[in-house]
């Protein structure tokens, strides 16, 4: 009895330490995955985001249609309705608000 309980907890002891070892190698990895997708991200610029993002449910509007304050204020309602990181936002309202200049 007593050499059947120490393979338990070998096996108990193996099955643990894999999974540590499994988590902590997926942990260390995806920070990795998140750069590319954060550099992605940075390379785009307003246009292409408004393309991506506004044109799928909006047919093109001059930037000129609305003045600086207003794209504000459209942007901050579509920042939340189209689920836009910051920095999406960020490069959608500037290139919408260059049109005023």
């Amino acid at each position: 009895m007593m050499i059947r309980n120490h393979g338990i907890k070998a096996i108990v002891a193996a099955g643990v330490l894999g999974g540590v070892l499994f988590v902590g190698c997926e942990a260390h990895h995806q920070p990795a995955m998140m750069d590319v997708a954060t550099s992605a991200e940075n390379e785009k610029g307003g246009a292409q985001l408004w393309e991506e993002n506004c044109s799928r449910c909006h047919n093109f509007r001059s930037p000129t249609q609305y003045n600086d304050a207003e794209w504000q204020v459209v942007m901050h309602h579509m920042r939340v309705r189209a689920n836009l990181t910051a920095q999406e936002h960020k490069k959608i309202l500037e290139f919408l608000q260059a049109g005023n200049r």
